[in-house]
């Protein structure tokens, strides 16, 4: 029994990564934290096996009066239905579902870079003008070339001379060599790798979901072979107390009936706490408001178990994970080739439309008679613009550091595709241990009832004492516990082995 909690508290096949942990981000955390509570449920669904013959004598307590029978779910639901409902309200994979979302968004950013783009400025100045027609700054929205000159002199001079100007420009590009389209394929792997992300976070929560599931019910099972125990003890203490009374026992018999008892309650007070936690746990793993669900009793079967190349060819070829690892590293590849299109050529074309006018005199004849003061000397002008890159040392930084993260996600890719096989290959044999291990369970089933039948015979026609009475009471319930958890163990190994084979619920 202790190494069956000591394999429900390990068993866990869930991997991590080196890098970029889902486990490490916030918004994996709830669901996370919701699988480490189903599986550790274990510990709680098989916590009645204490009961035997060698528990302890402080266990024979009386109830606590206090417990907390009031409280019960609302509502019992169905595996189908708990999966369905999950899938629509469960946080973290509506989260996960945005995030693809937001990555489809955002990977139309580059491809407005086809867009016309289209700016104004309007300006006043009033300074020198030595040489030059208007004074004006350079804003980047507007292409705005230099038109004329103001007169030349022998010496500057320090009055100042109004210059206003307004203009409107419009640029279109016309030809990037790829630079745009490998930015929109570095965009578009990104929305590959969120929605494997979001396929990963689906199956965790259906795996979630199951294993609360079948939490519930076996701790169902678990609180009827406690109930019955103490049943069957209750009939027997009242056996024992009349054989005393009439002498046909001694009276010890009834004081080790009455603390049988007195345990047998205690562990069914225990195995609906365990009850009332699973369904707890359900609740949560559902993603429902309710504080508390229950599981219906129908038995859902278990599905074939695959080979062992079977799992391992649809784990290593489907499982979300590694298609998400092998994303990111695509990802990061396209990211590299990007910043590398950066540094090539780009023709636009750019035209504008401006008005100007300034206080100085021009290099021939007069100011305009308004002083400089209304921009109305118009211009404009269409023209290509061809820009062409040479050397740009952060750009190469930034593509040295993207071809280094290349290399980390290419490691970190191999470090999950081994720990896939591994967790495949266990969830493999768990899952055949804990089917094999069923018929032996139930034969110890019914040989444990046969075994308690002839004791209670023995012990009603004065042959047999309380405590072998009370051993094959132990030998029975802890047998039909024994089977509830190898009922269990079963459903969630299949379970976890459907989990890493992407198999649709």
């Amino acid at each position: 029994m202790a190494k069956l909690v000591r394999r429900a508290e390990t068993n866990e096949p869930a991997r991590k990564q080196s890098t970029g942990s889902r486990r490490d981000r916030p918004d994996h955390q709830r669901a996370f934290t919701l699988r480490r509570r189903a599986r550790r449920f274990v510990s709680t669904l098989v916590l009645p096996l204490s009961i035997t013959a060698r528990a302890s004598a402080d266990d024979g307590a009386g109830p606590d009066d206090s417990f907390p029978t009031t409280l019960a779910p609302t509502r019992v639901i169905r595996l189908r239905e708990a999966l369905a409902y999950a899938k629509v309200h469960q946080p973290s994979l509506r989260a996960a579902l945005d995030r693809v979302a937001a990555a489809r968004v955002a990977a139309q950013i580059p491809r407005a870079g086809w867009l016309p783009v289209a700016g104004a400025e309007a300006e006043f100045f009033a300074g020198t003008a030595n040489n030059t027609t208007a004074l004006s700054t350079n804003v980047p929205e507007v292409d705005l070339p230099r038109i004329g000159a103001t007169r030349t002199v022998d010496r500057g001079s320090w009055v100042a001379s109004p210059s206003t100007l307004a203009a409107v420009s419009v640029g279109q590009e016309l030809f990037d060599f790829g630079r745009i389209a490998a930015e929109s394929v570095a965009a578009d792997a990104n929305v590959k790798t969120e929605r494997y992300r979001a396929d990963a976070e689906r199956l965790a929560i259906d795996l979630v979901v199951k294993e609360s599931f079948f939490g519930v019910q076996g701790a169902k099972a678990v609180l009827r072979a406690a109930k019955d125990a103490y049943e069957r003890t209750l009939v027997h203490s009242q056996m024992a107390d009349a054989g005393v009374r009439t002498g046909l026992y001694a009276p010890i018999e009834r004081t080790r009936a009455q603390a049988d008892l007195a345990r047998f309650e205690v562990n069914r007070m225990r195995a609906q706490g365990g009850l009332m936690n699973a369904q707890v746990v359900l609740a949560a793993a559902v993603g429902t408001p309710e504080r508390m669900l229950d599981a219906d009793d129908d038995v859902t079967p278990v599905p074939p178990l695959p080979s062992l190349d079977h799992a391992i060819a649809a784990g290593t070829t489907r499982d979300p994970v590694v298609l998400q690892g092998q994303a990111r590293l695509l990802a990061q590849q396209a990211r590299t080739r990007a910043i590398s299109a950066e540094m090539r050529p780009d023709l636009a074309l750019s035209g504008t439309f401006s008005g100007r006018a300034g206080g100085a005199d021009p290099s021939s004849g007069v100011a305009a008679g308004n002083g400089g003061w209304v921009p109305n000397v118009p211009n404009w002008d269409v023209g290509l613009v061809l820009r062409v890159p040479l050397y740009d040392g952060v750009i190469a930084s930034r593509q040295r550091a993207s071809a280094a993260q290349e290399k980390a996600l290419s490691s970190e890719l191999d470090a999950i595709a081994q720990q896939e096989l591994s967790a495949i290959q266990q969830a493999c044999v768990t899952a055949r241990v804990a089917r094999a291990q069923l018929g032996s369970l139930q034969r110890a089933v019914e040989a444990a009832r046969a075994n308690y039948a002839q004791a209670e015979a023995r012990f009603k026609a004065g042959l047999g004492t309380a405590l072998e009475l009370a051993d094959a009471e132990y030998l029975r319930t802890e047998a039909e516990i024994q089977l509830a958890g190898g009922q269990f163990e079963l459903s969630r190994t299949r379970a976890v082995l459907g989990k890493l084979m992407a198999e649709e619920s």
